[in-house]
């Protein structure tokens, strides 16, 4: 007879009993990776406590076989009953000042997310809980419309998928970004979308009718050309010809596009930095970024597992250079250099980028989206106006 066991223990979270075997001596000793078959499909190697808990729980085999037993992880969608949805930032080194996030958690699995330690926030952990223990927002869409209404609310673009993916596969079935569009496209609001999959194709009808008024813009991240590597790092994004596919339609639909190549990760795909802009501008692409691999919090140890576990004989020269991008240490969020880096090899890596932009055309004119069309929507019981 088998059973499951569990193990709580106060904090610190328990690390592995040994380093992966080869490993570098500067690796330190990093959580208990889940079981292949168990996580098959998903980013994260491991699901460590949220550092938020008085208490790590942690499965062990107890010697009657019972992490054999234990079931594989799926995804699972918890109703989220915010009762605001429109986020407000003050960061002075990105582009807005509110942004939307239809879904908490992103079953793409991307390891090197850095929203995933937002997970941390709700007691769950921002390792693979971040990729299967979803919170969708039903109510988005009339939440919406409830704060354009609002009395003093004056309109910006609103930024959606700056955190988590607005159109990953929960999406199919919740269309909660569809709803969120249908309200901006009657509000005339601007919006600009990031995203990795080519799911946003199905909302063509919708960003056309709004990019004819300069209300809508569309960035696809495209990290890698490489469909084993991006299978390995995002299991459950959209593969890479299916998201210039998808860059094509919106730019012959007359939607403003962008391509991000975005993270770049030295010596993992920032050889790949002028090949995927060739490939987006061929689509049609206008405009392109790029933002350096960042590792904040609970980020670093997992990128760290899944590059172990992946390519364990560039882990060395792969960290290795993000310190020298990062004034010696693995993350610095210091604000204007947080997205680019610093030092001789960010420096690189930037003139490539700008010196393959020019040489493809990209970057020369810059979309810009319009506010002088938003009508705000009609409060509930609000009495029109007689002239």
């Amino acid at each position: 007879m088998s059973r499951a066991s569990s193990h709580a223990l106060k904090h610190p979270p328990v690390k592995a009993p040994s380093k992966p075997a080869g490993a570098p001596s500067d690796l330190p000793e990093l959580a208990v990776a889940i079981d292949r078959e168990r996580r098959r499909g998903r980013g994260a190697q491991s699901n460590a406590t949220g550092r938020y808990e008085a208490e790590a729980k942690v499965a062990f085999d107890d010697g009657w076989q019972s992490l054999e037993d234990l079931p594989p992880f799926k995804t699972t969608v918890t109703l989220d009953t915010s009762r605001k949805v429109i986020a407000r930032n003050d960061s002075p080194d990105i582009g807005f000042d509110r942004s939307i996030n239809p879904y908490r958690g992103c079953e793409h699995g991307c390891v090197y997310c850095f929203a995933r330690p937002t997970h941390a926030f709700l007691g769950m952990s921002p390792g693979l809980d971040f990729e299967t223990k979803l919170l969708a927002k039903p109510d988005a869409p009339q939440l919406l419309e409830k704060e354009l209404a609002a009395e003093h609310y004056e309109p910006r673009m609103i930024a959606i998928g700056t955190n988590t993916d607005p159109y990953q596969p929960i999406e199919r079935d919740h269309k909660i970004m569809r709803g969120i569009l249908e309200v901006l496209d009657r509000a005339s609001h601007p919006v600009g979308i990031v995203t990795k999959s080519a799911l946003v194709t199905r909302d063509i009808d919708i960003l056309s009718r709004m990019a004819k008024r300069n209300l809508a813009k569309v960035a696809i991240s495209v990290t890698t050309l490489d469909p084993r590597l991006a299978r390995t790092m995002e299991p459950r994004a959209s593969a890479p010809p299916k998201r210039l596919e998808a860059l094509r339609r919106l730019s012959e639909a007359g939607i403003p596009t962008t391509v991000m190549v975005a993270p770049v990760i030295p010596a993992l795909n920032d050889s790949e930095i002028e090949r995927i802009l060739d490939a987006a501008a061929h689509a049609g692409v206008k405009e392109a970024s790029y933002v350096l691999l960042r590792l904040p919090l609970e980020v670093r140890d997992l990128f760290r597992e899944w590059l172990m576990a992946n390519y364990p004989d560039r882990y060395r020269h792969v960290f290795t250079l993000i310190r020298d991008m990062r004034g010696g240490r693995d993350y610095d969020s210091q604000w204007g250099t947080r997205m680019k880096g610093t030092g001789p090899m960010a420096w690189m890596i930037g003139r490539r980028f700008e010196i393959a932009c020019d040489k493809l055309g990209l970057n020369k004119r810059r979309s810009k989206l319009t506010t002088d069309h938003f009508a705000k929507p009609k409060r509930s019981g609000q009495q029109l106006s007689l002239f």
